[in-house]
């Protein structure tokens, strides 16, 4: 029996949570190395693991994988989520780096300054309602499929999932009247799964895991930046 992946990072979501959805909904079950001090994670680095010594890190198929785009390209590719010609895989790579885009702005949400929460709330919210879901809403309506790309689930329709139930932990009325989509991906068994309690679905930061991540990582509140045109902080 194969080795079940072990994914190394923090006990929260940051970058590695996209991963462990994309492993759920593969239905692969998989470890987690949990650090939860700057100490452990340097421990991390010295032992030569860490390609450019950040994480997230997967150890699968006697690799260990880095980038966290490159692990969910060779995830998505080896549980077959990844399309089956180079122009569905083209549709799914446009449509994940998209949601990334949005995704970025709501993880790094939490680490906004108290008087500028409420402005970066408004900005992206704005963002999604108004640039990146009707993007989405737009490819299923205009195909009459159930699925982004294929009529198949990939990569893709799983990151939307996931950066959809984001923008709703938001502002819960984000796409009201508009979640046709939401209900019926979740409703597949392995993803349903992932989104029971239990789960090793991560809970969004609150203040405590915010300090944890500013003692791991080595940065500061007030790190969103109002363009989102840069992002200074990797974790």
């Amino acid at each position: 029996m194969a080795e079940k992946p072990k994914l190394h990072y923090f006990n929260g979501r940051g970058r590695m949570e996209s991963i462990r959805w994309l492993l759920a909904a593969a239905g692969v079950e998989f470890e987690e190395k949990l650090f939860e001090t700057r100490e452990e994670f340097e421990k991390l680095i010295q032992g030569g693991t860490l390609l450019y010594e950040q994480v997230p890190m997967v150890e699968t198929d006697r690799m260990n994988l880095v980038e966290t785009r490159a692990i969910l390209r060779y995830i998505a590719a080896k549980y077959d989520l990844y399309g089956r010609n180079l122009k569905q895989q083209a549709w799914i790579d446009m449509y994940v780096e998209g949601l990334k885009d949005l995704s970025d702005m709501i993880m790094f949400f939490p680490l906004s300054l108290p008087e500028e929460k409420e402005m970066n709330l408004e900005h992206i919210l704005a963002r999604a309602t108004t640039r990146f879901f009707p993007v989405y809403e737009k490819a299923l309506r205009d195909h009459g499929q159930d699925f982004l790309v294929g009529n198949r689930l990939s990569w893709a329709d799983i990151q939307l999932l996931e950066v959809i139930l984001m923008a709703e932990e938001c502002k819960p009325s984000v796409l009201a009247g508009r979640n046709e989509f939401m209900a019926r991906i979740s409703h597949i068994p392995t993803i349903n799964k992932f989104l029971q309690l239990g789960s090793q679905r991560k809970p969004p930061l609150d203040e405590e895991s915010i300090e944890t991540v500013k003692n791991i990582f080595k940065f500061e509140r007030g790190m969103f930046l109002k363009n989102m045109s840069t992002i200074v902080a990797e974790y």
